[in-house]
């Protein structure tokens, strides 16, 4: 199962990376911008929950899909390459085992305990 979720999020990851061209936006964005996501682990500066809280946010893949979305109707290229990036990211980084988060633990996640494999 865990092979057939991973090669799941490749294909998501893979589709944002081609959909990103699309979204008017110079092709460099795409890498530079790739882990900025990831500023969202700040909050476990102020404990466990709301670390989890700020992760899952900047993690969740409804919510780059209404930011996307947002940004097409609006016609706002930074807010669709937020929403591509987003999405990008959250792929990017299930690929690797890490999930959305839980209260308890940095590495309790939605796909189970993070071992860093």
């Amino acid at each position: 199962m865990k092979t057939t979720l991973r090669s799941e999020e490749l294909v998501m990851f893979l589709l944002a990376a081609i959909a990103f061209p699309y979204s008017n936006a110079e092709w460099w964005w795409f890498p530079l911008l790739l882990l900025t996501p990831d500023i969202s682990i700040a909050g476990y500066v102020f404990g466990n929950k709301t670390g989890a809280f700020t992760y899952n946010i900047f993690h969740h893949k409804g919510l780059a899909i209404v930011v996307f979305v947002t940004g097409l109707w609006a016609g706002i290229l930074w807010v669709k390459i937020t929403g591509i990036i987003l999405f990008a990211h959250s792929s990017l980084d299930r690929i690797f085992g890490y999930g959305l988060k839980y209260t308890d633990s940095f590495k309790h996640t939605h796909l189970g305990r993070f071992r860093g494999e």
